[in-house]
């Protein structure tokens, strides 16, 4: 293999695929990177086994080729050289790459791809297609309400259900419920549903960057794996397999209370009494008073020995003959108050000990459940 590129270029790549790069892992060969020539391209590709990204950067190709090399160590060499072309040749003894740049040259041992593990490839499958924009909304609704523990690995993952020109995205993790509605660019030929890892979706967000072209989703026939191709990108997935909870059986029917709010005025109630809920198990109380548009949602927490912190809001209030009462878990309010937007907020509650909802008003694309915390009011 023998090659040259502009440095600006294979930073970027190695940046792209090194969030595949194995960190903990018994297969020491998959921390490294496979370089190979592809039809007038130079193609980074890397893999932990879970999740294996690919991308292609341009490059004046004498030789084809390919190799694998430490990652950290061409990562970090690659980005201390200067913004000019990098001559790039493979070295027979022992096996390596020759980086030359400017007046700096250096090489770095390296393995047969051979040894390196298959890059997983889907050649047949149902696809969907998503504009790129309303999939990162959807992701950002959803992939932070999945679990980070292993104890039930189907709740780390977000339950993509495809019918028509509708995708549904819902992600749990056994103390709250988010769930958003979307459309397809197109309509699927058959409908599918299946299990993504949510660190999967989070990389596909943040690779998307700001390409402007649709995010093609393809699912294995077995429902094993899922392939997302972006702009000079694929990312290839394991599925998670498992029964997730049937969510739309845990969005509450209706309510006995319903609070309207501004987004901007609850989040920063919610974001200072926070301060206090750190030192008080987390706990953030909610309690409405008044009816109608002069209504006021209070908003407080406390710790023992430090302080207690009390604000209001206005509020519009649709309520029985009770005002309302609720308390939740700091961190968990403030996570779906982030990403619902500007604009009026609905918060509609049954009781103190039943699930809250929170979505924005006049919009059902979003439905967010929180379970609440027991307190002595």
């Amino acid at each position: 293999m023998r090659l040259s590129c502009l440095k600006d270029n294979l930073s970027k790549g190695l940046s792209i695929v090194s969030r595949a790069v194995a960190t903990r892992t018994t297969l020491p060969i998959t921390q490294n990177v496979v370089l190979s020539t592809d039809q007038g391209r130079l193609k980074l590709s890397s893999t932990n086994l879970e999740m294996a990204i690919s991308t292609w950067i341009g490059a004046e190709i004498q030789e084809e080729g390919s190799i694998t090399i430490p990652a950290r160590i061409l990562t970090e060499f690659v980005n201390s050289l200067p913004d000019e072309a990098i001559e790039i040749e493979q070295i027979d003894a022992p096996l390596g790459l020759s980086l030359k740049c400017k007046r700096s040259q250096t090489s770095i041992n390296g393995n047969p791809t051979e040894d390196f593990p298959p890059i997983p490839s889907v050649d047949s499958g149902v696809q969907a297609n998503i504009n790129v924009d309303e999939l990162k909304k959807a992701i950002a609704h959803v992939v932070f309400a999945a679990a980070t523990e292993d104890s039930r690995p189907v709740l780390t993952g977000v339950k993509c259900d495809i019918s028509g020109d509708t995708f549904t995205m819902a992600a749990a993790d056994g103390f709250r419920l988010a769930v958003y509605t979307g459309k397809l660019s197109s309509a699927v030929e058959e409908d599918l549903q299946f299990v993504i890892p949510a660190k999967a979706l989070s990389e596909i967000s943040r690779l998307a960057g700001a390409q402007n072209e649709d995010v093609i989703f393809t699912v294995t026939p077995s429902k094993s794996q899922a392939l997302i191709k972006l702009e000079n990108i694929e990312l290839v997935s394991q599925l998670i397999q498992g029964s997730f909870p049937d969510y739309n059986q845990l969005l509450p029917d209706n309510y006995d209370n319903k609070v309207i709010v501004t987004q901007d005025q609850f989040l920063a109630a919610t974001k200072t009494a926070a301060i206090f809920a750190r030192d008080g198990s987390g706990i953030i109380r909610l309690q409405s008073t008044g009816s109608g548009d002069g209504a006021r949602l209070m908003i407080s927490s406390r710790a023992e020995e430090i302080g207690e912190s009390e604000g209001e809001v206005d509020a519009t209030i649709e309520s029985g003959s009770n005002d309302m009462k609720i308390a939740f878990n700091a961190r968990y309010l403030s996570d779906v108050l982030d990403v619902i937007g500007q604009g009026n907020v609905v918060l509609e509650t049954t009781s103190p000990s039943s699930p809250g909802v929170l979505k924005a008003e006049g919009n059902d694309q979003y439905i967010h459940v929180v379970m609440p915390m027991f307190v002595q009011w």
